[in-house]
């Protein structure tokens, strides 16, 4: 490979580590380790899972943009004074195979690994959401065969079997709500219309796009603990908007009965899965496969007691300053990382 001397080649020392990829590694480190503990730990997240959700994301989102951007930034560093300059500067010599002078092998490596964790995170995106579109598929034609149609409930589909089972069953053009026998035998009228409403917004809402996207991140980087951590934590998130919107259908007390009831006729071993076999999700009473829960929990069982206990004991929504203030952060997060790479 030839080392040419090319317009708007950075001045910088060989080896030099700029600002903006120092600041975007240190924001990098911050959003993959402590901020994501900090946040999983703390209490208020249950008073407002929605603001709490959009923090999740803006974290996982800026923690991304954040390490692909340090590393671009430094590797970019032999090409222009800034990453939008250095992009610039190599977009105007396509396959030429030339590098500027003095630019190091620590900054064609940072580069290449850059491009390949950009590349990586996409693709696994774009397949996470391909498999789960063909399982989605798969199930659908199964609850065709295997249901029938519930009486004076558009949507709803019953399946003979005795175990509780709820579960939602989201579809590019058409969706449906799954129950079993079990489950209508089990729960009084209130009650099942609180485990309806609760699977029909995790519908309304989509919360199968969000849970794809972080089992995406998840499946993506399997060594990194945090992706872990925060699949665990929109679940539960998830978990507690569904639930909030079955508040407006029946009281808490209703509500938390039949989320009990259906949990403790599944017993906390449930979550476990056989090979092959459909996944269980005991706090809402829900037997589903992969293609239904698009990413459940590694134990579902345990997020049973923070949901009921924020139905059982009073807990106040954030203020409103409160909620500005987490809507600002969110804002913030995004916002850095980009300002970085663009300035």
């Amino acid at each position: 490979m030839t080392a040419l001397a090319r317009p708007g080649t950075s001045d910088a020392k060989p080896g030099a580590v700029p600002t903006t990829a120092l600041v975007l590694g240190a924001l990098a480190l911050a959003l993959a380790w402590p901020l994501p503990i900090l946040l999983s730990r703390a209490r208020w997240p249950a008073r407002s899972p929605g603001l709490a959700l959009v923090l999740w994301q803006s974290i996982a989102l800026a923690g991304g943009l954040s390490m692909i951007g340090a590393l671009l930034a430094y590797g970019l560093l032999g090409f222009g004074t800034s990453p939008l300059a250095g992009i610039r500067s190599l977009s105007d010599h396509p396959g030429s195979g030339a590098v500027p002078v003095g630019m190091t092998f620590g900054q064609v490596l940072a580069l290449a690994a850059g491009l390949l964790l950009a590349g990586h995170l996409l693709l696994n995106l774009a397949a996470t959401f391909l498999r789960a579109r063909v399982q989605l598929r798969r199930h659908h034609h199964l609850v065709a065969l295997l249901s029938e149609p519930l009486a004076d409930r558009p949507g709803t589909r019953v399946i003979d079997h005795e175990a509780p089972v709820a579960y939602c069953l989201p579809g590019a053009t058409t969706s449906a709500t799954v129950l079993s026998r079990g489950l209508i035998s089990l729960l009084d009228a209130d009650q099942l219309r609180a485990v309806v409403a609760h699977e029909r917004a995790h519908l309304l809402q989509r919360h199968h796009v969000v849970l794809l996207a972080f089992r995406s991140w998840r499946s993506a980087l399997p060594w990194f603990p945090i992706a872990t951590r925060a699949e665990t934590a929109v679940g539960l998130l998830v978990e507690m908007l569904a639930d909030d919107q079955a508040r407006r259908e029946v009281d808490d007390r209703t509500l938390a009965t039949a989320i009990a009831l259906v949990g403790s006729a599944h017993g906390p071993v449930t979550g476990a899965r056989e090979p092959g076999g459909p996944a269980t999700r005991p706090e809402t009473g829900t037997r589903e496969t992969d293609a239904a829960s698009l990413a459940g929990p590694d134990h579902p069982f345990d997020l049973l007691t923070p949901r009921l206990r924020r139905l059982v004991v009073p807990t106040p929504r954030l203020r409103r300053h409160q909620g500005f203030g987490v809507l600002a952060a969110s804002a913030g997060l995004l916002a850095l990382p980009t300002l970085l790479l663009l300035g």
